[in-house]
This record gives C-alpha cells, sequence and structure tokens, in this order.
C-alpha cells in the first residue's frame, strides 16, 4: 500500500513539474518535493536509482535557488544530505567531500539565532566524522567534536533533537579518545552517554543501544583505570540492555556477546568461576544467533574459544581445550589472508596450541604455535596495536621449546623478542608488569644455563620495577610479584623483602575489591597460600623483625579482616570534633545497610550494592584526611599491633619453607626472636600425625603416642620460647598469648611439656590463650562493653539436634550453668530442645552479650564454611554467623567438639567456629580442638564459671584464660584421659 502511495506522489510530482516551465516561480519547489519523496523511497526500498534521481532533482533546484533566495540553505542541505547518503552506499570519497562543501555553505546561510542552525551544525559534523574515518585526518575529528558541542548549546534539556545530538557527540569522543588516548574525552562521552540516557526512558526504542554504548564506555574506562566499579556497572547495563533484546531482536547477539566480554574480563580480575562459566554460555547464545555467513561469526567463535581457554586453565577439563582449539581453527578459517582479524585469529590459536603442548606435551602442537606466532607478528609491523603482543607470546613458545630441546637459539631468541615488547610497553601502560615478569624469568633462566651475572642482575632490575605500578594491581600482577619474592628468597637476594611487601601490598589491592562472600574464599585461598609466611621467614632473615610481624599479619585471617571492616570500633573517630562524630556516625550508617545488602543479594555486584560501595569507599576516603587517621582501615603497622601485648606477650611461631622461627612480641621494646631448629616438612607431619590420632581420641589409649607429639613440641618449638620469656622478665604464672601460623595453628602449643617427673610442661609457668592475628587481639581489648552495668546470659543447650545422636549431658550442663550464674548476672535466659533453634539462637543472641552453647559441632573440613553447631531444626553454620549483627557481644563459652577445626588447606585463614564467633564481635572465647567428652564438659563447665566471677561478684571475659586455667589444674593426676585434659583453649582477651 506504501509503495503505490509513494508512486502517487512521484507521479503528482511529475506532472506538476511538467506544468512549471524552467522560468516559473514553483518548479523548484516541486523539483524539491520529488526530490524528497524518491530519497524517502530510497529510505524505505533501498533502490540506487531514486537516490541518484534525487541528487540530480536537488542539484536543478539549487540551481533555481540563486544566492539570496530564502530556501537555498534548506537546497544545499538537502543536497549534501543525498550527496552523503550516496556516499555509505558506494563509498565514492568525492561524494562525501562535496556534501562537506555544501553542508558548509548552508550553515553559512544560517546565522545564529537561525532555527536551522542545529541540524547544519550536526550534519555538517557528522559528514566530517566520516571523512575521519575514512583519511584518518585528526583534524577532521577535532572539527566534529567542536561543530556537535555547538549543536548542543543550542539544544537545552528538553529540545527534542538534544537526545540525537548527545549520541553523535559521544561516538566521536569515544573515537578521538581510541586514537589519542585521552582519558577525558572518555570521562566526557560517559557523562553525555548518562545525559543520553537520561532522555531516552523506558520504552524508546533506542534506550537498549544507549545501554549499550554507555557499558562499552565503562569498560574501555576500567581497561584504562582499573576501576572495579566501572566493570560492575559495565555489566549491569549490558544486563538491561540484553533485558531489552529479547529472542528475536535483530541486536540480540551482540548484547549477548558484550555481557560476555565483559563478565570475562571481572572473571580475569577477580578469579570468580561463576562470571567465567556465564561468559560462556553467553557466548554460545551468541554463537547460535550468528549461524555461518553471519559477519559477527568468527568473533563469536573466538570469544568462545578464549573463554573455554580460560576455563582448561582454572579446571584442567581437555575437552574445554580441545574444544577452544577447533573454535579458533573455525574462526581462523572466516579470516583469510588480508582479513583485519586474521592475526587475532592467529595469535589466539597459537596460545591455546601451546596450553595443549603443556598438558598433553606433543612437541607438533608447540612447534605448529611458533610457527602461528610468527605469522601473526609478521601481520602485526611497526606501529600495530598488538605488535607488542605478538612479540611476547612468540619469546614465550620459544622459550618452552628451549625447555623440551635446550637450544640456545631460541632462548637468546626469546629474550630479544620479550626486549622488543618491553620497549612497546612503556612505564604507566597496564600490561608491562607481565612483560616485566617474562623477560625476569626468561633471564635467570639463562643465568642458569651460562651463570652470566649480568643476566640474573637484569632480571632482579626488571622484576623491581614492579614495586612501581601506577595502576591497580590485577591478580596477574600478584603472581608476577610472588613469582619475584621466590626467585629472589630462593637467590638470597637483596630485593626480596621489597618483594614480598610489594607482594603483600598487591594482595591487599586485590581483596579489597571482594565482597565478604564465602564464594570469595577459594579466590582468597589461592592469593595468599604461603605468601605471609614466608614473607615472615624473609623478613626475619634480614633482622627486620617489627616488619615481620607487619608483613604476616598482612597476609593472614585475609577473609576475617575482610569482613571485620563494617565493624570496625569507632570509639576513637568519635571523640574527634564534631566531623569526627559525622564522619562515624556516617561510616556505621553505610556499613551496616552495605553489609545488608550483600547479606539479602545473590548479585555480588547489584547497581544498590556498586552504589553504597562508592559511599563507603567515600567515607573511609574522608576519614583519612582526619589528623591521626590517615590509616584507617589499612594494614597496621607495628606501633599499632605491638598493643595486643598489653595484657601479655603474644608468640608468634612461624612454619615457612625457608626456615620456621618465633616472634615474641612485647609492650615495651621490638620483638625478640626465637630461633626453632625444626622444618616446615617436620612441622607438617607433626600436624598429620597429631591430627590421625586426634581420631582415635576416646577409642584407644593414645597416651603414649600423644606425649611423644607433645614432648617434641616441647624440645623443638615451646620449651626456648619460655627460655626467651624468662629471659624477658615474664614471670610464672602470667598469661600469653599464642600466634601460630601454617601447620602449627593445627597443633596444641598450650599443652607442649616433657611429661616427666619434675620436668616443667607449658601449663605449669603460663596461662596460654591463642589469637588469630595480633589485630583482632587489639580490636578485642578496644571493644569495651557499652554498659557494663548490665550482663545478660543465655545458655543454649541442645541435646535432640535434627539428624543427630542424642547428647545426655546437655540439660545437666545447662543447669550447672544457670545455677552458678543466675544469682549474679541481669537476666539469665535458657533456651533449650524446641526452642534452641538456628532463629532462637540468633534471636537470643541479639538481646544477650554472654553465651554458654553446648551441643554438637560439626566440623566441614571440605565446605569450612558449612561448618556448624547443631541446633533442633537443622545446622548453624558459620556463613549463618557471618551474617549476624549482634550487639557489644563479650564471651561465648563453645561447649562443642571441634570448634576450632578448620579448614587444613589454609590453615592461616582460621575458618572455623570459635573464629567465626570472635570475629563476629565475641572478645573471649572458650573452644575444643578435638572430640569432648560429656562428663569432663561438665566438670570444667562447673569449675569454669566458678572462676570467671571476679572479686566485685561480677562476670570478667579477661579472667577467661584463667578460669579455664583453674578448672582444668584439677585435672592433673585424675585419671581423665590427658586428651581431655586439654581439649579445650581460650581465644581472645
Amino acid at each position: 500500500m506504501g509503495r503505490w502511495l509513494s508512486c502517487i506522489t512521484n507521479l503528482v510530482y511529475r506532472v506538476g513539474l511538467r506544468l512549471c516551465p524552467a522560468s516559473h516561480s514553483l518548479r523548484s519547489l516541486f523539483l524539491n518535493k520529488l526530490a524528497n519523496s524518491l530519497l524517502h523511497r530510497f529510505g524505505q526500498h533501498g533502490i540506487m536509482s531514486d537516490l541518484d534521481e534525487a541528487i540530480e532533482l536537488y542539484r536543478d533546484a539549487l540551481l533555481l535557488r540563486l544566492p539570496g533566495h530564502s530556501a537555498r540553505s534548506s537546497s544545499l542541505s538537502n543536497l549534501a544530505v543525498s550527496l552523503h547518503d550516496r556516499f555509505k552506499q558506494r563509498g565514492i570519497i568525492s561524494d562525501l567531500d562535496e556534501a562537506i562543501e555544501l553542508h558548509r555553505d548552508a550553515l553559512h546561510l544560517r546565522p545564529p539565532g537561525h532555527s536551522d542552525r542545529s541540524d547544519s551544525l550536526n550534519s555538517l559534523a557528522v559528514s566530517v566524522h566520516d571523512r575521519f574515518k575514512q583519511r584518518g585526518i585528526m583534524s577532521d575529528l577535532d572539527e566534529a567534536i567542536e561543530l556537535l558541542r555547538d549543536a548542543l548549546h543550542l539544544c537545552p534539556p528538553g529540545h527534542s533533537d538534544r537526545s540525537l545530538y548527545l549520541s553523535n557527540l559521544v561516538v566521536i569522543l569515544h573515537d578521538r579518545f581510541e586514537q589519542r588516548g585521552i582519558i577525558s574525552d572518555l570521562d566526557d562521552a560517559i557523562e553525555l552517554h548518562r545525559d543520553a540516557l537520561h532522555l531516552l526512558p523506558l520504552g524508546h526504542s533506542d534506550r537498549s543501544s544507549s545501554l549499550n554504548d554507555l557499558a562499552v564506555s565503562l569498560h574501555d574506562r576500567f581497561k584504562q583505570r582499573g576501576i572495579m566499579s566501572d566493570l560492575d556497572e559495565a555489566i549491569e547495563l549490558h544486563r538491561d540492555a540484553l533485558h531489552l533484546r529479547p529472542p528475536g531482536h535483530s541486536d540480540r547477539s551482540n548484547s549477548l556477546s558484550n555481557l560476555a566480554v565483559t563478565l570475562h574480563h571481572r572473571f580475569e580480575q577477580r578469579g570468580i568461576m561463576s562470571d567465567l562459566d556465564e561468559a560462556i554460555e553467553l557466548h554460545r547464545d551468541a554463537l547460535h544467533l550468528r549461524p555461518p555467513g553471519h559477519s559477527a561469526r568468527s568473533s563469536s567463535l573466538s570469544n568462545l574459544a578464549a573463554s573455554l581457554a580460560d576455563r582448561f586453565e582454572q579446571r584442567g577439563i581437555t575437552s574445554d581445550l580441545d574444544e577452544a582449539i577447533e573454535l579458533h581453527r573455525d574462526a581462523l578459517h572466516l579470516r583469510p589472508p588480508g582479513h583485519s582479524a586474521r592475526s587475532s585469529s592467529l595469535s589466539n590459536l597459537a596460545a591455546s596450541l601451546a596450553d595443549r603442548f603443556e598438558q598433553r606435551g606433543i612437541m607438533s602442537d608447540l612447534d605448529e604455535s611458533i610457527e602461528l606466532h610468527r605469522d601473526a607478528l609478521h601481520l602485526r609491523p611497526p606501529g600495530h596495536s598488538d605488535r607488542s603482543s605478538s612479540l611476547s607470546n612468540l619469546a614465550v613458545s620459544l622459550h618452552d621449546r628451549f625447555e623440551q630441546r635446550g637450544i640456545m637459539s631460541d632462548l637468546d631468541e626469546a629474550i630479544e623478542l620479550h626486549r622488543d615488547a618491553l620497549h612497546l610497553r612503556p612505564p604507566g601502560h597496564s600490561g608491562r608488569s607481565l612483560y616485566l615478569s617474562n623477560l625476569a624469568v626468561i633471564l635467570h633462566d639463562r643465568f642458569d644455563q651460562r651463570g652470566i651475572v649480568s643476566d640474573l642482575h637484569e632480571a632482579f632490575h626488571f622484576y623491581s620495577q614492579l614495586s612501581h605500578l601506577s595502576h591497580v594491581a590485577s591478580r596477574s600482577d600478584l603472581r608476577f610479584a610472588k613469582s619475584w619474592a621466590a626467585f629472589a628468597d630462593t637467590l638470597n637476594h637483596a630485593s626480596a623483602l621489597l618483594a614480598y611487601k610489594t607482594a603483600l601490598k598487591f594482595l591487599d589491592q586485590q581483596v579489597v575489591v571482594l565482597s565478604p562472600s564465602f564464594h570469595h574464599f577459594d579466590v582468597i585461598r589461592e592469593a595468599v597460600s604461603s605468601l605471609a609466611t614466608d614473607a615472615f621467614s624473609c623478613s626475619v632473615r634480614h633482622g627486620a623483625l617489627t616488619t615481620a610481624v607487619e608483613l604476616v599479619e598482612q597476609g593472614r585471617a585475609v577473609f576475617w579482616t575482610q569482613s571485620a571492616r563494617f565493624s570496625t570500633p569507632l570509639d576513637e573517630l568519635s571523640v574527634a570534633g564534631d566531623t569526627g562524630v559525622a564522619l562515624a556516625e556516617e561510616f556505621r550508617r553505610l556499613s551496616f545497610r552495605l553489609r545488608n545488602a550483600f547479606n539479602q543479594s545473590t548479585e555480588d555486584q547489584s547497581p544498590q550494592i556498586r552504589q553504597l560501595t562508592m559511599q563507603w569507599d567515600d567515607v573511609v576516603s574522608r576519614i583519612r584526611t582526619l589528623p591521626d587517621f590517615s590509616r584507617f582501615l589499612l594494614p597496621p603497622l607495628f606501633c599499632d599491633l605491638q598493643k595486643a601485648a598489653e595484657g601479655g606477650p603474644v608468640i608468634v611461631v612461624n612454619a615457612s619453607q625457608y626456615r620456621c622461627d618465633a616472634l615474641i612480641v612485647l609492650t615495651d621494646q621490638n620483638p625478640v626472636h626465637v630461633p626453632i631448629d625444626i622444618t616446615q616438612t617436620e612441622v607438617a607431619d607433626l600436624s598429620s600425625e597429631f591430627q590421625s590420632l586426634s581420631k582415635e581420641f576416646g577409642s584407644f589409649d593414645t597416651r603414649h603416642k600423644l606425649v611423644s607429639i607433645l614432648r617434641k613440641l616441647w624440645y623443638e618449638v615451646v620449651g626456648p620460647v619460655v627460655q626467651a620469656l624468662r629471659v624477658s622478665n615474664i614471670r610464672p604464672g602470667s598469661r600469653i598469648w599464642w600466634c601460630p601460623t601454617a601447620e602449627f595453628t593445627l597443633l596444641p602449643l598450650h599443652a607442649a611439656g616433657a611429661y616427666e617427673k619434675k620436668r616443667d610442661s607449658l601449663s605449669h609457668i603460663y596461662i596460654s590463650s591463642y589469637t588469630p592475628t595480633l589485630a583482632t587481639l587489639v580490636r578485642a581489648r578496644r571493644q569495651v562493653s557499652r554498659d557494663a552495668s548490665l550482663q545478660h546470659f543465655v545458655a543454649i543447650g541442645q541435646g535432640n539436634p535434627d539428624g543427630g545422636r542424642p547428647l545426655e549431658c546437655v540439660a545437666p550442663e545447662i543447669a550447672v550453668v544457670a545455677k552458678r550464674l543466675k544469682p549474679v548476672v541481669s537476666s539469665f535466659t535458657r533456651l533449650e530442645d524446641s526452642d534452641a533453634t538456628v532463629k532462637g539462637a540468633f534471636d537470643a543472641l541479639n538481646c544477650n552479650q554472654w553465651l554458654h552453647l553446648a551441643c554438637h559441632g560439626m566440623p566441614n573440613r571440605q565446605q569450612p564454611f558449612e561448618s556448624s553447631f547443631a541446633m533442633r531444626d537443622g545446622p548453624l553454620m558459620i556463613k549463618d554467623i557471618m551474617r549476624s549483627n549482634w550487639q557489644d557481644p563479650q564471651f561465648a563459652f563453645l561447649s562443642a567438639c571441634h570448634t576450632t577445626v578448620g579448614d587444613e588447606e589454609s590453615p592461616d585463614e582460621s575458618i572455623h567456629l570459635a573464629a567465626a564467633m570472635q570475629f563476629s564481635g565475641f572478645r573471649s572465647v572458650i573452644g575444643s580442638m578435638w572430640s569432648v567428652d560429656d562428663e569432663v564438659a561438665q566438670e570444667v563447665v562447673s569449675g569454669f564459671y566458678e572462676n570467671l566471677i571476679d572479686d566485685s561478684g561480677r562476670l570478667d571475659c579477661t579472667r577467661a584464660a584463667m578460669a579455664l586455667h583453674k578448672a582444668l589444674k584439677k585435672f592433673r593426676g585424675s585419671g581423665i584421659p590427658l586428651e581431655q585434659q586439654i581439649v579445650f583453649v581460650h581465644i581472645g582477651v
């Protein structure tokens, strides 16, 4: 119907033209109307003859509208637009040049104040921008930006054309950013994108495109500055765009692909596997929508292959790698010689073949990889943006071949290629750290081959440049710094300590972008490994004892430290004037909201969480501007950590692959070093032997084997520490705190002794407590009860848990506690049997500060966050405790089995039930290291609470260690098995 109407309209205009001879005043009008109609029909049906005829008619109309004619500017503009359209169809540059000149003439006839001036400015800008894309002349790009700024100035908010002009300016600013790398252009583009999006409400046909464009710009800015909030927002915007492009939408495949790419990039930053898995599924969906013949199919093949290759590196599933290689081959087939993306496909296929070589050792894969890398390099001549990547990739594969065949020419060539690659990544470039590390590693290898000292010096010269990164460190940067530290420490190089400091700084930058979610624990565990304990050892060997304490603190209990950010005591800030009071209140409010948002959200980076995180970061920055608060929430210095020893010395016992040491932290002097004559391997063997033995407690007579282990601990570890404590004038009967690391965390240091007549054991000399970190102990000491006059106590007993065996001694134990404490405390609540549910326990802890919990303890070594207390209706797990917001908790007696048993693979993270209670705010905690005999527990509890009451008749949580010590002392020489005499431990103040 529309086509017939168009034909009739054209016929009418043609008749009108025949009735208007050359001199007729209306002839130019009919010429213009017929041209407009033909141009419209071309837009509908794409018939080129319509466009050609329209151009000729516009020329004829222009000839009749001489300078001075009121409609001349319209004719100039119309002819320019049609020539521009023809250029876009046929690519004839002379059409574009003529269009630009005609647009200039039209603009000249539309001076400031003319109603169509903004339209001319926009049209000229678009044409000049298209010419830039053809010829690359930067002045065209600069002019286009200024023209569009002028057009926007004439279209204030509310103008119908404002969103169009904003969109055009954004595209051109983004292009100039890509040319010159001026970040302010990208910043401007993003702000204009936001303005354009604001003008496109829900339901607008262009909203999905605007969401997509803003996401792309934010992703680009992330790649420049590394600000994770930009990447998180880009992902959310891509999700919103995808939602507006349902199945059947022409741009759905683009949105699927863009979202997948940004998720893949976030995986590279944070290492969260769910991001990578989702990216792969999205890439598969995009590929499904791009069948053979689709112009973007090769990109989808390549993107899916890259994501599968990365998943192979994480999980080692060879089918992922094999599929990646086949997809890369398919992509390369679609990118024949001359294709602009051929070099990328060559490089990607080469990389995956090299990965398969490392997996299966088939030399033909490596040889093919090298040839493909050479072909890619050939297509990336000097000046090509990806030349440095090709140089580096070829160097890596040649290095791999050298390691297989030992041909020195391969190694020498690899070094020169790495040098060339590094030259193309100057200081400040985000990818420079990779090239520094690669060159350092390969120079070290050549030193091993030839012994040329200059190679070794140069290797460490390149490594040391990692300490000067200008951007936020990535996961890869952390890996490079750890490699540097390992090399330097093994060779006893002077840069070793700097390497460890750099690696721990990078670790801090990495974990600070993670939410306090147990889902991220695997990422943290991988990042930490033995970094802190090796850094401690290196510092001690260099005589930097205070540094040793600082570094081991920075790299241990990282997960809990991150979680504790939101419950930081603010007493000192609250007395720092009006500004301090206001900032403290703002910090509390945002911490509470952010913590709740994390607890309630299944999406780690929802828009709400991202907004709250930005506000939280801002208030932290403002707090750091106050006097004496410059290190607020930064890794503590030794002078801060030393406060942990205010109640008695803290002994850090460290196991490292390099050696084992102890440091005694005292309040009034530098740490005291105690060498320990035991290796980490021996500690690990002793720990393994003890863990096996502990499983037999209660079933066999294990005393002889247990005493053997405790003696070894005494003579090789604890005894030398006690000697040093005596030299430091720490009197017998004093309290001491153990802060063990690595495998030492799994051993009962508090029970070490000779276990011979007339020979001492530790418990005869000092009263032992434990602390996961010094900072935890400092925080507990600062945490004074807000209302010390009130002491609300809850005793929770669950002897008949869901699915567990009955515990007959729970009720009598709770009765003992009640009898001892009811007359002493402000209020005493008993929660037993059907009332002792998960919710019941939580509710009780919301209004009680003192806790006695008697139930089954259920450790889960495979999933430590699912370790639990067994309640009537199910497990009260660590991941539940993490979500608590208990007010002013003071003390918890965990009368349950295995409450200090955690993840054996990462003992330094202290993921166990007792630690969860401590990090949720309890200042003082009693826990157990293995299974507890019910009757023994009842006796311990009775004696313990008798001694927890101070001279004024009140409970005092700082007496917990002494009370436990006295309760257990009664068992000496009794018939109670040794393991039951030492099963309970104290943690905290």
